[in-house]
């Protein structure tokens, strides 16, 4: 594992260490569960890339037409 070194001011580690106390973790953990979040995994990203253009591109739901209560609990009996 890599280290690194971070300038924050006292009051923002201060606070950071009263919250992850609070959530039973370590100012350490919440860092390097961002770092990774952030990092991500490239095959992630792509996938989200295309399901936001597929939704931005999609006509569904477009038209006038909408649901009704009838139909929306037609097989809930």
């Amino acid at each position: 594992m890599a280290k690194v070194t971070l300038q924050v001011d006292k009051d923002t580690l201060r606070r950071a260490r009263k919250r992850a106390l609070d959530e039973d973790t370590s100012v350490n953990s919440v860092v390097a569960s961002f770092l990774s979040s952030y990092a991500g995994d490239d095959k992630v990203r792509t996938a989200m890339k295309e399901l936001v253009e597929m939704a931005k591109a999609s006509t569904y739901g477009s038209g006038e037409w909408t649901w009704n209560r009838d139909e929306l609990y037609d097989d809930v009996k």
